[in-house]
């Protein structure tokens, strides 16, 4: 059949209107253009559309059956071209986010959930990777957005700062040091240690393997877990102690402690990462969402 969505726009003003001419002006054409608009579409039908008089113009039995349809029609173009519109601004979409334990341990649930509130039309995807992993997955245009552990120096990237954490002890309940209120780096030299593979977790590494140098010994990890909460049951076993972020403290199940590190002024930053090109789209609206964040951060603190 030859007809498209021109033929229906206009026999739905026609059975709308019940006159041509009130029809045509609604369009913005002129009336024998509409008329023989009409005409074409029930020769491609063959079918009775209208039954017209001098006086008036009546919808048929197979006009009616036709107008339902094409309203249908009409809604669902209306409509596609409003989630186009909607895709192509950033409105509705999906967003991949590459995450770390610490970042969702710290301050990201509440950030995805306020940007969620914003815009409700855009899909979060949360990914869980380690920060290595979550680069290469960037690299490769597999996530939009990494909360990775920086500092991250890398060409053709972009990022902002999300949160800084001091660092803590966790030891288990009847560990000799769990009755401190907080202790020396020092004091865990001669200690077991549980943490996460080095090849995983080489960016939390080089924040932490210079600190125990600097305090005169090097960790000795005798069992490894792939995530903190891995890492904490290993320590509430009493198979060694850790050193995690303070956020992990929020959340330690029973038979654990956490021990605030006297004199350690270093910190773990969380960084948001991303390709600085084809920011687009949901891309875009969640990292002006990110830098506005850190911008009302500033103006607080200062």
């Amino acid at each position: 059949m030859k007809f498209g969505l021109r033929h229906i726009r206009y026999f739905v003003a026609v059975a709308e209107e019940l006159h041509f001419r009130r029809a045509a002006d609604r369009l913005g054409v002129a009336q024998p253009a509409l008329s023989r608009a009409i005409q074409h579409l029930e020769q491609e039908l063959d079918v009775v559309l209208f039954n017209r008089s001098n006086r008036a113009v009546y919808i048929t039995g197979a006009g009616c059956a036709f107008l339902d349809g094409c309203r249908s029609i009409l809604n669902a173009v209306e409509h596609t071209a409003y989630e186009a519109q909607q895709v192509h601004r950033g409105l509705m979409g999906n967003l991949r986010i590459g995450y770390t334990d610490m970042a969702m341990g710290g301050v990201l649930p509440t950030l995805l959930k306020e940007f969620q509130a914003r815009q409700p039309g855009i899909v979060l995807q949360p990914h869980h990777h380690v920060t290595n992993a979550q680069l290469q997955k960037l690299d490769e245009g597999e996530l939009d957005v990494g909360f990775v552990t920086g500092p991250i120096s890398r060409v053709g990237f972009e990022q902002e700062p999300i949160q800084s954490e001091r660092l803590v002890c966790v030891v288990y309940e009847s560990h000799r040091l769990a009755g401190k209120d907080s202790i020396h780096l020092e004091e865990l030299t001669n200690e077991n240690f549980v943490h996460g593979p080095a090849k995983d977790w080489q960016h939390f590494y080089s924040c932490l393997i210079p600190l125990c140098r600097g305090s005169g010994f090097v960790p000795n990890i005798v069992q490894e877990a792939y995530n903190s909460a891995g890492i904490l049951g290993l320590v509430a076993c009493g198979m060694g102690v850790t050193v995690l972020t303070e956020s992990a403290s929020n959340s330690l199940t029973d038979g654990l402690v956490s021990l605030p590190l006297e004199g350690v002024t270093e910190r773990l930053h969380t960084i948001a990462l991303w390709k600085s090109v084809s920011t687009v789209g949901t891309k875009s609206l969640f990292v002006d969402f990110l830098r506005r964040n850190s911008e009302e951060k500033n103006l607080q603190v200062g």
